[in-house]
């Protein structure tokens, strides 16, 4: 009897110390921090990984998690500062700092930073224009962060960004913006149509103007070249020399020629006597007709004869080219 006492004994002494050693030690896993209280007050944190406690002296209160955390922020219906209702929600993201803090400044942590976002979106976007609440989101969302930041710094948190997820105008306001919208496109296409022709007509008339003046400019040169060339050929024919005249004249003759032998088909060319006898004043021009034309195939120059007299004195009209009277 004896013996089955003391192991009932010491079985009782090593049960009661399994759950002692099971109640002293705590695993705090990764991410999260454990607030002790001992007695009824805050005794130590609780950081990842193994640790020790009192047992009945010592509890848990809380299990903080250290992540950032998202929260949304429901529906709000707003009235901006120029009186138009538009429907706003958003998403949170905030961190815990001080576990301690967040424990005891404040109950329900969650609720408590949703509702002080609720507000703050409300007061943020009250005070601003329909307009400016359309195109400034990044306003709204610094404006929020700041206000929130601050707010819940007490609590041991911080707020590490707020987004504007939807904002929601009226139907009447939407139908008339996009009316806004089309006018608005309207205007500018006939704004950058206008400007393009206005450039195209500047272009046209900038392009004319330059072939005017390069048509001017080359008229001016051709002048100026004719004169030149006038003054000299009056110069050496002041001088006595005539062999400047015999040059523009062979070369005038010579131009004449070319264009009238252009076609390969066999021609009669008819000159008058003046021409015959200019002929015979010019050097040269046998020798550079004959380089025109290879060698006179294809072209005679006849010359008309003078006209005949009869016994009875009257002019008789001289054969033509191809004979006859």
């Amino acid at each position: 009897m004896l013996i089955s006492g003391s192991l009932i004994v010491a079985g009782a002494f090593a049960f009661l110390g399994i759950v002692v050693v099971a109640l002293s030690v705590r695993t705090v896993p990764q991410g999260y921090t454990y607030v002790v209280e001992r007695l009824g007050r805050y005794y130590k944190t609780l950081s990842p990984g193994l640790n020790l406690i009192v047992p009945i002296i010592d509890s848990v209160r809380a299990r903080v998690s250290m992540r950032e955390t998202v929260l949304d922020i429901p529906e709000q219906s707003v009235i901006t500062r120029d009186n138009a209702a538009v429907s706003a929600d958003g998403v949170l993201f905030y961190q815990v700092l001080d576990p301690v803090k967040a424990t005891y400044e404040v109950v329900s942590l969650p609720q408590a930073i949703q509702t002080l976002a609720m507000t703050t979106l409300r007061n943020v976007m009250g005070s601003m224009e329909l307009d400016e609440i359309l195109s400034k989101r990044e306003t709204i969302n610094a404006h929020l962060l700041q206000a929130l930041d601050e707010a819940t710094a007490s609590w041991g948190v911080r707020a590490a960004r707020i987004e504007i997820r939807d904002i929601r105008p009226p139907d009447d306001i939407v139908q008339a913006m996009g009316r806004q919208l089309k006018a608005e496109r309207d205007k500018r296409a006939q704004i950058l149509e206008a400007d393009a022709n206005k450039e195209s007509q500047i272009r046209i008339a900038q392009g004319k103007l330059e072939a005017a003046k390069l048509q001017a400019e080359a008229r001016e040169r051709l002048a100026q070249a004719e004169a030149t060339a006038t003054r000299l050929v009056s110069e050496a024919v002041a001088s006595g020399s005539v062999q400047a005249i015999n040059y523009f004249l062979g070369q005038k003759y010579v131009e004449a020629l070319q264009s009238f032998a252009a076609s390969p088909n066999q021609k009669i060319l008819i000159l008058p006597t003046e021409f015959a006898s200019l002929a015979g004043t010019v050097s040269g021009v046998g020798e550079i007709v004959k380089e025109v034309f290879g060698g006179g195939g294809g072209v005679r120059a006849v010359a008309p004869q003078a006209p005949v007299r009869g016994s009875d004195g009257n002019a008789t009209p001289a054969p033509g080219p191809w004979g006859g009277g």
